[in-house]
């Protein structure tokens, strides 16, 4: 089986090709899926985030590294559900109405999957009364909210206040993020966790449910 280290290897260099090669390598030498992400996909995209947190690599091989993992995790999934293997947690994420910006968003979604939460991307500019029905309906653990303007940050602000008077979030955890939110403007809004980057949201997600 290929290690946590040539995983890294491929995954920094944004190599898609490598990071299906490894895996479609290891399937089918009987590697169980649900290794090959643990010990594999996880930790090498978990070094990914060390070498960013160490200003070792930047925000574009961040996001080149989400790709290739994404484009892993296609080929993975269909496997990994043939196991029943359960995801690591389920996270709604979107970018608040009025707000059209995304790249952050998808990042932090992309990340979100490389450590094997189920994620449901509502994308852009979502109204609060669609986060009430989509968390209804699919009972997350995490409600993840974007925004990338100051103007739209009382957006965030309003959509977490009306959610958690309607009852939505009893059971559900909210980390914000987004380029003019910092960790004082998330304590305010009473979200449970910010996320200053795609990487620490990610963290940020595992440590809300307890998982190390």
């Amino acid at each position: 089986m290929a290690t946590a280290q040539e995983y890294f290897e491929a995954l920094v260099e944004g190599n898609q090709d490598m990071v299906k090669t490894y895996i479609g390598d290891d399937l089918n030498v009987g590697t169980p899926p649900l290794k090959i992400l643990n010990t594999g996909l996880i930790p090498g995209m978990e070094m990914v985030g060390q070498k960013f947190r160490d200003a070792e690599i930047y925000i574009p091989e961040v996001l080149m590294a989400a790709r290739a993992m994404h484009a892993g995790l296609d080929l993975l999934k269909p496997k990994l559900m043939e196991t029943g293997a359960k995801p690591a947690g389920k996270i709604v994420i979107g970018t608040v109405k009025g707000d059209l910006h995304d790249i952050g968003k998808n990042l932090v979604a992309m990340m979100f999957e490389g450590l094997g939460f189920q994620v449901i991307d509502m994308g852009v500019d979502v109204p609060t009364e669609k986060f009430e029905e989509v968390i209804k309906a699919q009972k997350p653990d995490i409600l993840a909210l974007s925004s990338l303007l100051t103007t739209t940050m009382l957006e965030m602000k309003s959509t977490i206040q009306f959610l958690k008077k309607r009852g939505v979030l009893d059971d559900v955890k909210t980390i914000v993020g987004g380029a003019p939110v910092t960790q004082e403007f998330a304590d305010e809004i009473e979200a449970d966790a910010y996320g200053k980057d795609a990487v620490s949201g990610a963290e940020k997600a595992k440590e809300l449910l307890g998982i190390t």
